[in-house]
């Protein structure tokens, strides 16, 4: 059963308190990675034996299998995904930036350079689900993003095949290459490359603890998007709120993953005692109640607080992966929302919404980092180069500057450099 407290009432180590998985993977990935870099594809088709139990002798998806893939899935679903891309494509093109040039002094011309990543892989978990919303959202901002190569790796069923749904998606999606291979060893293989993988320059895409090491360890030879660590939700509820809606939307982040966390903060005991009773009738009857069960025993809360404004505060101190503002009018708060991932509005606005079909990503930041670090973006795929041109003129009149400046360093030659144009 899900635990209650009341802020000030119990120790904010307890209201606070943030899951922490306890299994140490750093070395079994090391091992993974070394392995992958020293023998290449042969390494990669014998993990995919040993954790997928998948015989492959080849690790590219062909484009037969996908046109098959494609036309399995039913046309229905493949309508929606068509609709879920276009909302993707519509919110991500607002954040395309631009190059800028300055030339507002004589002789000057200052600018910035925007330029898409060139070579950007994109990992989509397998195991207990399939995720063609992952494809969609990894996927879509890189295209905008004017990347030259998509590059998608999935570990594959125990056939040898990828879920047809997932192929359906890269294809809407655009994505240029797929690859039959998952876990630590197909983050190896996106940033080291082997005779079949392309090493590429950037790695995006949530995972299990032994992806998010792999890309923690091979940080510095490619970019990462961020370490994601288990799914959370946080509801602020409001009295008025429907008890049914608020324990569908916690459970929908509970079957996740055992290690999910799912949060009430509300102003109102009888909605936590009610939303507590709820979630008991309602665990039992999903697919994963397993899941869901030990995510709500474990990592679960309701929070108790004084105000709506104050569970704003215990929000923000988490500063959770997704935050629902169930409420009538969420726009009264939404400026006092300092630290949250993704935020949704109202009571019409479950987070399942924005998991699958509005538009905004939702490759988010978790575990608190949504204090610093933001939603994949069409920024995570380009790279910004600046620029600088002077004349002599213009230069002259700001050499003795940089040499005095220079000097202040102790780095005489920096001076030099500038002053032996002055002085021809």
């Amino acid at each position: 059963m899900i635990k209650i407290m009341k802020y000030g009432q119990v120790p904010n180590s307890e209201i606070f308190a943030r899951v922490v998985p306890a299994v140490n993977v750093e070395d079994i990935v090391a091992e993974i990675i070394a392995n992958v870099r020293k023998l290449g594809d042969k390494a990669l088709l014998e993990y995919n034996f040993k954790f997928d139990k998948a015989a492959l002798t080849a690790l590219q998806v062909t484009q037969e299998e996908i046109d098959e893939a494609f036309a399995a899935v039913d046309e229905k679903f493949l309508t929606i995904l068509e609709q879920a891309a276009e909302n993707i494509r519509a919110f991500h093109s607002r954040q395309v930036r631009n190059s800028f040039v300055i030339a507002e002094k004589p002789g000057i011309v200052l600018g910035q350079k925007v330029t898409p990543i060139e070579n950007v892989g994109i990992y989509v978990p397998g195991g207990t689900a399939a995720y063609p919303s992952t494809v969609l959202m990894d996927s879509i901002p890189a295209k905008i993003a004017g990347c030259s190569q998509i590059v998608m790796v999935t570990p594959p069923g125990r056939d040898g095949k990828i879920n047809p749904v997932i192929l359906a998606a890269a294809k809407i999606a655009g994505v240029d290459k797929i690859f039959k291979v998952g876990g630590a060893q197909a983050i190896a293989a996106l940033a080291y490359g082997t005779e079949s993988v392309p090493k590429v320059d950037k790695i995006v895409g949530p995972g299990n603890a032994f992806v998010a090491e792999a890309k923690k360890q091979v940080f510095g030879m490619v970019s990462i998007d961020m370490i994601a660590g288990p799914s959370e939700i946080l509801v602020i509820a409001d009295g008025k709120s429907d008890p049914a809606h608020v324990a569908a939307d916690l459970l929908s982040q509970a079957e996740h993953d055992k290690l999910a966390s799912a949060v009430l903060v509300t102003d109102s005991e009888a909605l936590a005692q009610a939303v507590s009773a709820e979630l008991e009738r309602q665990i039992p009857l999903l697919p994963r109640a397993e899941i869901a069960r030990a995510s709500i025993d474990n990592n679960g809360k309701i929070i108790v607080a004084e105000t709506l404004m104050s569970g704003i505060d215990i929000a923000n101190e988490i500063a959770p992966e997704h935050l629902e503002l169930m409420v009538d009018d969420p726009f009264a708060y939404l400026d006092a929302v300092k630290h949250a991932g993704s935020i949704f509005m109202g009571r019409n606005c479950p987070e399942a919404l924005g998991d699958y079909f509005a538009g905004p990503n939702h490759t988010l930041p978790t575990s608190g980092t949504a204090r610093f670090s933001s939603p994949l973006s069409v920024d995570d795929f380009v790279k910004k180069s600046q620029f600088t041109y002077y004349t002599a003129d213009a230069l002259s009149t700001v050499a003795e500057s940089i040499d005095y400046f220079a000097g202040q360093e102790g780095l005489q030659a920096h001076g030099k450099s500038v002053m032996i144009r002055k002085e021809g």
